[in-house]
């Protein structure tokens, strides 16, 4: 039988810069999921609050965060899902630089998320999957706000971008 988990994935939310809240078009996404992961920028501990009415909530703090956000968040954190250990941090440096990098900040790890760019980025860089799930606020020079679903089946990860 089957073990399958479904993650939801979000960065660089940016509120209340961007919104007073997170838009239900983002969280139609996280429906059926059961856990979320947000990679930074959230900037105030009210995303936590919105996203945790639909599952629990594992963050990591941004470069742009409120007092209390940094109080809470760690800078990185390292958690096991279905036996797919994953590493969370908000800035993996330069993209040419992003698989070194999260080798070195999580040895063990199967799985990297990170935000910062607003770039959505996946990929499977021998064996260690790289996410970025681009940002579900501030586009910026991107065509869509994105966010990512991550699904790890008997312990193997994939993952999928998802335009907003």
């Amino acid at each position: 039988m089957n073990s399958v988990h479904r993650v939801g994935v979000l960065s660089d939310t940016h509120v209340p810069k961007r919104g007073a809240r997170l838009p239900d078009v983002v969280l139609r996404h996280f429906e059926d999921v059961e856990l979320i992961l947000h990679a930074g920028d959230l900037s105030t501990l009210a995303v936590l609050d919105q996203l945790s009415a639909y599952a629990p909530v594992e963050a990591v703090q941004g470069n742009v965060e409120q007092h209390e956000v940094v109080m809470k968040l760690p800078i990185k954190r390292t958690l096991v899902v279905g036996g797919c250990e994953i590493g969370m941090v908000h800035i993996l440096g330069e993209r040419r630089y992003y698989a070194r990098n999260a080798r070195h900040e999580f040895p063990g790890a199967r799985v990297v998320i990170f935000g910062h760019s607003h770039i959505p980025w996946l990929q499977d860089a021998n064996g260690l999957l790289l996410l970025n799930p681009g940002s579900a606020m501030d586009r910026r020079q991107q065509p869509h706000c994105t966010i990512a679903l991550l699904t790890i089946t008997d312990g193997e990860p994939a993952a999928e971008i998802i335009a907003l």
